[in-house]
């Protein structure tokens, strides 16, 4: 099969191999899928540079990406035939494993195959095992929010572009935080505040009639713990997924502590089999009723893949960078 793989930490242009490998094997409780497209995420392009925190080549070759989308192609040992042929969306394919999306094909347990309705595309399937279940971790974590409002920094992003409609979905009113109008109209939300131009939790506080907000699904904690916290109700929840500015904030303790704040600081590889199938089955109705929309920015195919991870890297792109394999 083609693949992209790296043996080494390095920019996208010195390290990334388009070339042919072997073709994996399903193994007992596996599927092989054969790719239609991957998705390039903020996390994948880290980890390829060698820059999360404690670094180090866990494979002697790596095939990047944790996103995808294609057929199922062959099961192993005691997964269902019936599954043979299904459209499918795959989440966690690179994490702690050697192999992950950006191949024509890959071998995975089979839960982590998730049945795509068909009126999903396949480069849109890519954008969902990041992007749309870290978004909905973010606000459904601690149940329902109809009639809570919600804020969501950074709704113009990935995360927050898929959290804006998901909170609408269900029920909250919905405030989101971008920097032009153009953002705003990609991040979907009916109210946003420019935080390049205005004073955000003077602006929240204005629509909020002084309320303040139940939850916040923050993208950067520690460039916005001071708003945060000015802006969360007491008992309120700020759930973030991100803190770029500063990787190890100072945090204020006592001034969270006495609001009684949940801090949620989280995740989606970590998300535990039972939490995750939940959130699969809410996108797969919302995704059957065509409730969501999806930003894909095409990247081209694998051959394009150094130019798409530098792409991500710069982090000017509105959507989810995929591939077509």
């Amino acid at each position: 099969m083609k693949a992209v793989w790296y043996e080494g930490f390095g920019p996208a242009r010195d390290v990334l191999v388009h070339g042919e490998m072997p073709d994996p094997q399903p193994g007992p409780g596996e599927v092989l899928v054969r790719l239609r497209a991957t998705g390039i995420n903020p996390s994948d392009v880290k980890l390829r540079a060698g820059l999360r925190p404690g670094a180090k080549m866990q494979y002697k070759r790596i095939v990047p990406h944790s996103d995808g989308a294609g057929v199922i192609e062959a099961v192993g040992e005691g997964v269902d035939p019936a599954r043979l042929g299904r459209r499918v969306w795959l989440w966690n394919a690179a994490w702690q494993r050697a192999h992950g999306t950006a191949a024509e094909l890959v071998a995975l347990p089979a839960h982590q195959a998730v049945d795509l309705p068909d009126g999903t595309s396949f480069a849109e399937g890519a954008c969902l095992g990041i992007p749309a279940m870290t978004a909905w971790y973010a606000l459904f974590r601690d149940g329902p929010i109809a009639g809570k409002t919600v804020l969501v920094t950074g709704g113009a992003g990935s995360v927050g572009r898929y959290a804006c409609q998901m909170a609408a979905l269900g029920r909250a009113r919905v405030i989101t935080t971008v920097s032009s109008a153009e953002k705003a109209a990609h991040s979907g939300a009916e109210e946003w505040v420019n935080y390049r131009e205005t004073d955000v939790a003077e602006a929240v506080m204005d629509k909020t009639g002084g309320a303040g907000v139940d939850r916040i699904v923050e993208v950067d904690f520690a460039a916005n713990q001071d708003d945060s916290l000015a802006l969360i109700k007491p008992g309120g929840t700020i759930a973030s997924y991100a803190s770029a500015s500063t990787m190890a904030p100072v945090l204020q303790f006592y001034p969270f502590m006495f609001k009684n704040v949940t801090l949620h600081m989280l995740i989606v590889y970590q998300l535990d089999p039972e939490t995750h199938a939940t959130g699969a089955a809410q996108l797969a109705d919302w995704l059957a009723a065509g409730r969501l929309s999806h930003a894909v920015v095409p990247g081209g195919g694998l051959s394009d893949a150094a130019r798409a991870h530098e792409t991500v890297e710069a982090g000017q792109k509105l959507g989810t960078v995929v591939l077509e394999v």
